[in-house]
């Protein structure tokens, strides 16, 4: 991003905005010793109820299914969460390429990432064997719970 001539200016001082530009003028003009951004505050973000949708759940034996075309660090989170949270839920994935790479930095793509994590995954359409598969009641059992409320 291109910066405009103002910031520029300003991180001269080594500020980022008018108004911290100002505070540092008027300390300055003060003669008051500070610090400016050396401080750093360690803190915990309060967690925050999340709801999750997976797109199909199979009602013939409990597989739940999430498709994915692109999958994003947040949505790599989210089902770490949930797997960590609903372990009972037997949730696999349907990528529309299971070869693409989590990130341009990463050499591990989304398939790499489901073995290290223990989600099965698929390319395309769901496999037909885990359509065949026998009913898995844990996971449908906590499935129909949970929509029921």
């Amino acid at each position: 991003m291109k910066k405009t001539s103002q910031q520029a200016a300003l991180l001269k001082y080594g500020v980022r905005s008018g108004l911290e530009e100002q505070v540092r003028a008027q300390l300055e003009a003060d003669g008051i010793r500070y610090e400016y951004e050396q401080v750093v505050i360690e803190f915990r973000q309060p967690e925050k109820p999340r709801k999750y949708t997976p797109d199909f759940l199979l009602l013939s034996n409990g597989i739940v299914v999430e498709t994915k075309g692109r999958f994003v660090t947040a949505d790599r989170q989210k089902h770490l969460l949930v797997q960590a949270q609903h372990s009972a839920l037997d949730i696999r994935f349907v990528f529309s390429n299971s070869r693409q790479r989590i990130s341009k930095q990463s050499q591990t793509t989304y398939a790499a990432w489901c073995r290290t994590k223990g989600f099965k995954y698929a390319d395309k359409l769901i496999p037909q064997a885990w359509l065949d598969e026998p009913v898995n009641k844990r996971s449908l059992e906590y499935a129909l719970k949970l929509m029921e409320g």
